[in-house]
């Protein structure tokens, strides 16, 4: 892993895939002389801690780099509801780092402008991004609401010296089969048949959403209108069903079992393989552990998929300095340098190609996985209720699930029910 890795960006609004932030404020400082006689131009985003100082560098570089304008970025928490009073107003900032997933829902509210006439102008080749994100940040009047700035995404993470230890060898784990056996393999318990140490960690039931894609399904059927919820399916019972073999009859994970290392199996040492993201690097790397990581496995089709968050650029529709706005925000999405400078800084990958192409993800070993995983992997669906979906009518059954309550089909009807429900409600909005 390179040393010149940075902390991860720990924070995202809360609709996103990625650890929910800490609050706080935070500007460049460059105000003042520096900044004399430039356009003064304001970026609000959720990301604060650390990532304030990443981003001041980022915007610092492109002030820099141009006698116009001057960028300033101004941490918000709750940020949606902000920029809508904002909006309301008619005080707005002129650029928003924002949560792809959640940019049709406001470009449909008239949050934000269109750029399509700017990146017209300026021919910019939107086939330079990885094409979920570009689809992501489109409204559902087909036109472009913002560019694709960071991805990231979960992949499988293994722990070197325990599956060296039990004989695993970590290339032949490419299916849901093949995990299966080594997350057995990996799994120990004491002669009174308590859990000692955990083959593959099970913590996160709300990443159905990449398991049912691997498994030849997806979440919700918007080929229909109002669109309806497609999670209760032959694909969704081959997910819960192949949960059960994992929790029941393999016996690798319990719930509750990572509370006592502070909620993270694999740091300490005690889960041999879990899905985590680019975010968890530079903590796992100061904790020691000797880790690998691999691309995630295929389902029962031969399918393998991942799920892509991040974040993107946008221009609210009130903005004062539009020019400005799009101006900064070529520069840093469609110019490879500064998507790897940021990287180098954040731990965030980019979602321009030609960066994720470079030199400093292809060669590193953990990088490099990342990268070929954003070939394949897909955003969660543009629909309005989605969220909803699975956070309110789905995760709770799930939960469920996987703590014995509820059988699998029982499960996916009840969130069936519900989801169906809240699609046809914000479909009615």
């Amino acid at each position: 892993m390179k040393k010149l890795m940075a902390a991860v960006l720990t924070a995202t609004v809360a609709t996103g895939l990625l650890a929910g932030c800490s609050t706080g404020n935070g500007g460049n400082g460059e105000k003042g002389s520096e900044a004399a006689g430039k356009q003064e131009v304001t970026m609000w985003g959720s990301m604060s801690g650390d990532a304030v100082e990443y981003i001041n560098q980022m915007t610092e570089n492109y002030n820099n780099s141009q006698e116009k304008y001057h960028v300033t970025y101004a941490v918000q928490d709750s940020m949606e509801e902000k920029l809508v009073t904002a909006i309301a107003g008619g005080d707005v900032p002129d650029i928003v780092m924002w949560d792809r997933f959640t940019t049709a829902t406001y470009a449909a509210k008239g949050a934000f402008m269109p750029l399509d006439d700017y990146i017209a102008g300026d021919r910019v080749d939107m086939d330079q991004f990885y094409q979920p994100t570009v689809e992501e940040m489109k409204g559902n009047d087909g036109k472009q609401y913002g560019v694709p700035l960071t991805v990231d995404t979960r992949i499988l993470f293994y722990n070197k010296e325990l599956l060296k230890e039990a004989g695993v060898n970590p290339e032949e784990i490419s299916t849901w089969d093949a995990l299966k056996t080594a997350a057995a393999a990996l799994t120990k318990r004491d002669a009174g048949g308590k859990l000692e140490q955990s083959g593959f960690s099970l913590s996160d039931p709300g990443l159905f959403n990449n398991w049912i894609l691997q498994a030849g399904g997806k979440m919700v059927d918007d080929t229909v209108t109002p669109p309806v919820t497609a999670f209760n399916s032959e694909a969704g019972l081959a997910v819960l069903n192949y949960w059960d073999e994992l929790l029941n009859q393999e016996k690798v994970y319990e719930l509750g079992f990572e509370d006592g290392f502070g909620g993270n199996g694999f740091k300490a040492g005690k889960v041999a393989i879990c899905f985590n993201g680019p975010w968890a690097l530079k903590s796992l790397d100061e904790s020691g552990i000797s880790y690998g990581v691999l691309e995630q496995p295929e389902g029962p089709g031969g399918v393998r998929s991942a799920i892509m968050g991040g974040f993107g650029l946008v221009i609210p529709s009130k903005a004062k300095n539009p020019d400005a706005a799009w101006d900064f925000i070529k520069w840093w999405t469609t110019q490879p340098e500064n998507g790897v400078e940021f990287a180098k800084l954040s731990a965030n990958l980019p979602a321009n190609k030609n960066a994720a192409a470079d030199d400093y993800f292809m060669n590193d070993e953990i990088l490099s996985v990342f990268s070929k995983t954003m070939l394949y992997a897909t955003t969660r669906m543009p629909v309005p209720g989605y969220s909803d979906v699975e956070g309110l009518a789905l995760r709770p059954q799930l939960d469920l699930f996987v703590g014995g309550t509820l059988s699998a089909e029982e499960a996916l009807a009840t969130a069936q029910k519900q989801g169906d429900k809240i699609l046809a409600e914000a479909a009615s909005k």
